[in-house]
């Protein structure tokens, strides 16, 4: 579940892409349970052609219909297919293996994931009940990932795919356990937790899950890849600030942000993120693009919200009380 977080009249927090004139930024949160509604009035102007410098490589992905990324290491475009032979045709491309023009193609997939998202209703007020709820979520985010890592790495060493296999057995040890600090959130917050989550898993963390489980059950599970970057990206945009909001709401003397402080920028997914950018340079220009797409699509379900995915404050407490210790 994600919920809103504000500070007084100012929004969560912002979620940025650096560009040689100016910064692209959007406001929102956690991977898993906070992100404002409101895109920055600056998000329709962001992103324009500029002219490519002579010496400049440009490198490509495509998204779904005619939408193109391009990037050099100072600047990002989002052409049309039907106009871009003539903008590339100005400078050359290629294979660039440059971890900032990489992280500029991910993160403008996942800036243009978001504008796609469909919003049918603002988020819920964050409060304790809501706050649960989002525990809960937390937990199904993390309880399928290293299993699902270590499917991954076994599909991709039958193809023989060294890079990948390591990078997805490490990321099956790293998430081992996450799940569990969920749960000791649930608990300490005086609910029956193992119950809780299996009982419920709410819809906003199923659709990621599904889509997930998808990207690795398949032939190329390459968009695993794509998923778990988007989320730990997104992770980045969580302060400190923004965890001592939500503590604020929580009963003096509790601890129910272990999960949180875990996945966000001062937590151990600054340096996943990194080493993920690190990692996807070095894959070849297909292996990237798709890698580009999932970021897109796994934003989109990420920052989507419907009018059915959320329940009140009423009914969520009246769903939880059986589970109270």
């Amino acid at each position: 579940m994600k919920i809103s977080i504000a500070e007084g009249n100012k929004d969560t927090t912002s979620f940025s892409i650096p560009t040689t004139t100016r910064s692209t930024t959007i406001n929102r949160g956690n991977l898993s349970t906070i992100h404002h509604t409101q895109a920055s009035p600056y998000l329709n102007r962001v992103l324009r052609e500029q002219s490519i410098a002579d010496n400049s490589v440009v490198e490509c992905v495509r998204l779904t219909g005619n939408r193109i990324i391009m990037a050099t290491a100072d600047r990002v475009w989002v052409r049309s297919s039907v106009d871009d032979n003539n903008f590339l045709s100005r400078s050359p491309t290629g294979n660039t293996k440059s971890v900032e023009i990489t992280k500029k193609l991910l993160d403008t997939a996942i800036i243009l994931g978001k504008r796609a998202a469909s919003v049918e209703r603002q988020l819920p007020a964050l409060n304790l009940t809501n706050w649960i709820w989002s525990l809960i979520s937390q937990y199904h985010l993390t309880h399928p990932t290293p299993q699902l890592m270590r499917e991954a790495a076994r599909r991709f060493k039958a193809q023989s795919r060294k890079q990948l296999v390591e990078w997805a057995n490490e990321k099956a040890i790293e998430e081992t356990g996450h799940d569990k600090l969920a749960l000791l959130d649930i608990k300490s917050l005086g609910y029956e937790a193992q119950a809780l989550v299996n009982t419920f898993m709410p819809s906003s963390a199923k659709v990621l899950v599904d889509y997930f489980i998808r990207s690795v059950q398949t032939t190329d599970p390459i968009k695993a890849v794509g998923y778990a970057y988007t989320l730990e990206r997104i992770a980045l945009a969580v302060k400190e600030k923004h965890i001592r909001a939500i503590e604020a709401i929580i009963p003096s003397g509790i601890n129910a942000t272990r999960c949180l402080r875990v996945h966000s920028s001062i937590g151990s997914d600054v340096e996943h993120v990194e080493e993920a950018l690190e990692m996807i340079a070095q894959l070849s220009s297909a292996e990237r693009n798709l890698i580009s797409l999932a970021c897109y699509e796994t934003a989109k379900l990420y920052f989507s919200t419907r009018k059915d995915n959320y329940l009140s404050t009423t009914e969520l407490k009246h769903k939880l009380q059986p589970f109270k210790h």
